[in-house]
């Protein structure tokens, strides 16, 4: 199955639909600011902090895209972007700037037409499924981990359970123990490996980046096939259950290591597991076409710097230079034209913002070269691998210019990674660079001076690190900064030493010492320091009212409907494998949630008691008193089919009572509160389809 297959499925049309008409209500005023916010960022447009313009993320599972597809998003930025760039993101996303509101809508069916989706790229979702750069083409991977993404993809995406979580949610895919996509840094990395020769997968979970860096613990030594859908939903459930949902900076789910400790973490994961194992029996099991690795053949570098051999014999990749992810419309289009021409079937982004061009022969590799030539692009380059997010230039939380640094910046002969993040969130990953970097703002003898706070040796593959964490400089001398740490890595590294090993020999306090000069500013430096890259005026930190990545909050009754239509998911499979104790107790957490998202909305306590729900509805309107006397019957209905014994055919009439009750529980819900939409979480209704 070719990458167009994999994203075609994907688009669905009358959700874009739904997208269009909740943005005419935006337009019109029906619908406020704040669940506009919540609303589009569901569907991938994020703010920007132009007044009135918008990103859209484009979701490219596993960073693969077809030369058709790159032509029309060059077509989409022509005619709707008031930029003439699209970029190339660390997530393997492409991301369109500068998209007047009014036009998101026309861009999404664009875009669907291609074949390409933005659902949940942005939002309290599963983000886009990063993979590994070579998979399919590698000579060390165990497997394609292909098959396994796009199993990923359809099972997670508009999926109940990933709707309204507590916060955003990233998972990567490698194909062997050298972990190309870095699994430290996600919430959920998995690592295709064998033991005692039966292949299987290593997960890691819990870790991230942002203002508190953490490095994933072990979830699994080893899993099977068949284990892996179970235990990612595991995990996502039990992110849904425990994350912190008041607290945005403690959301995510490494703070849940840090909460319950590895052991507890892991307790609690073991009992989800125990869960969706059940619910997954009888369930199809994706299947990779898995290999011994050629360890003949050199381990492909992480980031592909030239021509490589793929395992096909006589094929090859050729890797293509994007500085900082930008390509205009006319390389766009020419990307798309020549590969077309030469029967190239797909291209691929990769975590250093730069494209792959995998399947060449000898003869369409020069070809290809030539005529990318034209384009103004090519290989790679010693130093060019400098990847930056972009900063002040559109970010509503960035500090400063990271796109005005990073042209300036090289990694020099030795070729060294450089990270270059606008602010600490840190989308350019600068904990896994050589060097990393990112903004902030520092006020020093009375004035407000962008700095840069830097990380040394960071390495996000097998065996490696986050960075060590060293001294912050001004931003106007990182430039500075970066070529002495070069220079004396150069002169005093040991024959063939990474810049990982140098730096960890050498420690945080060599670092402090060889840039101490730098921190030093005096009042004559001020008026040259007070400011930005490519900016003429002093430095100042704007506020628009905080950022969008986790959007606003989705409230409790949107994630009290995902959780229920999880469960009712699961009351589902548990009734088909005669698992009737489970199923029922389904059927009460439905209930529970459902009953309480009610109670929410006409300002009365919420309980875990189905007694008091009940007890508090009836004191609402007559509309919530009708519907706890359906709930009170609902309930004497579970509590006589718990007595036993069990009958299956009254359950099944109980279960679609319970889905008739929801139905009118969500449209109650929405009548009260008309800018929310449960729709996606909700049943089928009763004699429909």
């Amino acid at each position: 199955m070719d990458s167009s297959t994999i994203t075609t499925t994907v688009v669905d049309f009358d959700e874009i639909t739904r997208y269009e008409e909740g943005l005419q209500a935006f337009l019109d005023g029906s619908m406020d600011a704040d669940r506009f916010m919540a609303f589009r960022l569901q569907h991938g447009i994020y703010g920007q902090r132009q007044p009135g313009l918008h990103m859209v993320r484009i979701k490219l599972p596993g960073g693969e895209v077809t030369p058709a597809q790159l032509g029309a998003i060059a077509d989409i930025v022509e005619r709707y972007s008031q930029h003439d760039k699209a970029e190339i993101t660390t997530r393997q996303d492409i991301q369109l700037h500068f998209v007047p509101i009014a036009d998101t809508g026309k861009v999404m069916r664009a875009l669907g037409e291609a074949g390409l989706t933005t659902r949940e790229a942005c939002g309290n979702t599963v983000r886009n499924i990063t993979k590994c750069h070579l998979a399919g083409i590698c000579p060390r991977e165990h497997v394609d981990v292909t098959p396994f993404v796009r199993a990923a993809l359809h099972r997670f995406l508009r999926n109940p359970l990933t709707q309204a979580m507590p916060r955003k949610f990233k998972f990567s895919f490698s194909g062997c123990e050298q972990d190309c996509t870095q699994g430290i840094i996600n919430d959920l990395g998995i690592i295709a490996t064998r033991r005692e020769g039966k292949p299987g997968f290593k997960i890691l979970a819990g870790g991230g980046l942002g203002h508190k860096p953490r490095h994933a613990i072990v979830l699994e030594e080893f899993i099977g096939e068949k284990e892996l859908l179970p235990t990612i939903e595991a995990v996502l459930a039990m992110h849904n259950r425990y994350s912190d949902r008041k607290r945005r900076a403690k959301s995510r789910l490494k703070f849940l290591v840090e909460r319950f400790g590895e052991e507890g973490f892991l307790e609690r994961y073991r009992e989800e597991l125990s869960r969706t194992r059940a619910a997954f029996e009888g369930e199809a099991t994706p299947h990779g076409d898995w290999s011994t690795p050629d360890e003949s053949k050199p381990v492909p570098p992480i980031n592909l710097r030239g021509v490589t051999e793929q395992k096909q014999a006589g094929r090859f990749i050729l890797p293509i230079s994007v500085p900082l992810g930008e390509l205009g419309i006319d390389q766009l289009r020419g990307i798309a034209r020549h590969a077309g021409e030469l029967g190239i079937r797909e291209l691929r982004c990769s975590q250093e913002q730069n494209l792959l061009i995998p399947h060449l022969t000898a003869d369409t590799l020069d070809e290809m070269r030539e005529r990318l030539a034209t384009l103004e692009l090519g290989e790679p380059k010693p130093g060019d691998n400098v990847v930056s997010c972009p900063g002040t230039s559109t970010c509503r939380l960035g500090i400063t210019a990271s796109k005005g640094a990073a042209p300036k910046l090289n990694g020099g002969a030795a070729d060294l990674r450089l990270r270059v993040s606008g602010c600490h969130n840190g989308c350019a990953q600068p904990e896994t660079g050589d060097i990393g970097i990112y903004g902030e703002g520092k006020r020093i003898l009375g004035r407000l001076v962008p700095h840069y706070q830097i990380y040394f040796g960071g390495d996000g593959r097998d065996g490696g690190a986050l960075g060590i964490k060293g001294p912050t400089i001004p931003a106007m001398l990182i430039g500075t900064a970066v070529r002495r740490m070069q220079q004396t890595f150069q002169r005093e590294r040991l024959d063939g030493e990474s810049f990982f090993t140098w730096s960890r020999r050498n420690g945080p306090e060599f670092f402090a010492d060889l840039l101490s000069d730098l921190k030093e500013i005096t009042p004559h430096d001020l008026d040259f320091l007070a400011r930005d890259h490519g900016e003429s005026e002093q430095f100042k930190v704007e506020q628009f009212g905080g950022g969008e990545c986790a959007g606003a909050d989705q409230g409790v009754v949107a994630a009290n409907f995902a959780e229920a239509a999880h469960e009712r998911n699961y009351r589902i499979a548990f009734v088909m494998q005669r698992k009737y104790e489970e199923a029922t107790e389904c059927a009460e957490q439905i209930l529970r949630l459902v009953g309480n998202s009610l109670l929410f909305l006409i300002d009365q306590p919420q309980s875990d008691e189905l007694e008091k729900i009940v007890a508090r509805l009836k004191e609402g309107s007559a509309q919530t008193q009708a519907l706890a006397e359906e709930l009170r019957q609902l309930i004497d209905e579970l509590q006589t089919l718990k007595a036993g014994p069990f009958d299956q055919d009254r359950f099944d009439q109980l279960a679609h009572q319970l889905d008739d009750w929801m139905w009118k529980v969500g449209d109650l819900c929405q009548q009260l509160d008309p800018q929310l939409d449960l729709t996606p979480t909700l049943p089928t209704r009763m004699g429909t389809k």
